[in-house]
């Protein structure tokens, strides 16, 4: 069942993120990875800037979530995580399905270049990565992260969206 995730699900979205980050370990940089992944008090940032996650529940437990922000003229997916345990079982794409069947608007990804097979995920899914020259203009107007994160990151867009604009 796939829901609107709530205030008493934040121990289980903070369990999830952290352990399906796991898979960034070695992968991403050094310098950006660190455990746990997210804190307590990140997770809370996010959802206070407006994050709305659902989630995929099961047997009464979460097992993947993912956030959506609206950033006016976009929506950005934020936070996309399965549990490791669940992973390849098609909880991703169904999120992913559910909360863009709900966005009237350009929806936006950020994620580490290094993570290809995230990267081969959202092009799955119709998905398409920005020019490079592109990139950094969308990071800078619509997430907040640190200049190394960009350095080191890819943004992929629903179809549709032109980012000539942000070059």
């Amino acid at each position: 069942m796939i829901r609107l995730c709530h205030r008493q699900d934040e121990d289980q979205i903070w369990a999830i993120i952290n352990d399906a980050a796991q898979a960034y370990k070695g992968v991403i940089p050094e310098d950006r990875f660190h455990d746990p992944y997210m804190t307590k008090e990140e997770l809370l940032h996010e959802v206070e800037s407006g994050v709305v996650f659902w989630g995929v529940e099961e047997d009464g437990e979460l097992v993947g979530v993912m956030g959506i922000q609206d950033k006016g003229e976009v929506a950005l997916i934020r936070h996309a995580y399965v549990r490791t345990a669940r992973r390849q079982g098609g909880i991703g794409g169904r999120l992913l399905e559910h909360i863009a069947g709900r966005v009237e608007k350009p929806i936006l990804i950020g994620t580490w270049e290094a993570a290809v097979w995230a990267i081969a995920f959202y092009k799955k899914h119709g998905f398409a990565l920005v020019p490079a020259e592109a990139k950094r203009g969308l990071l800078e107007r619509y997430w907040q992260v640190p200049e190394r994160q960009i350095e080191t990151s890819v943004v992929l867009a629903s179809a549709g969206f032109v980012p000539q604009d942000y070059v």
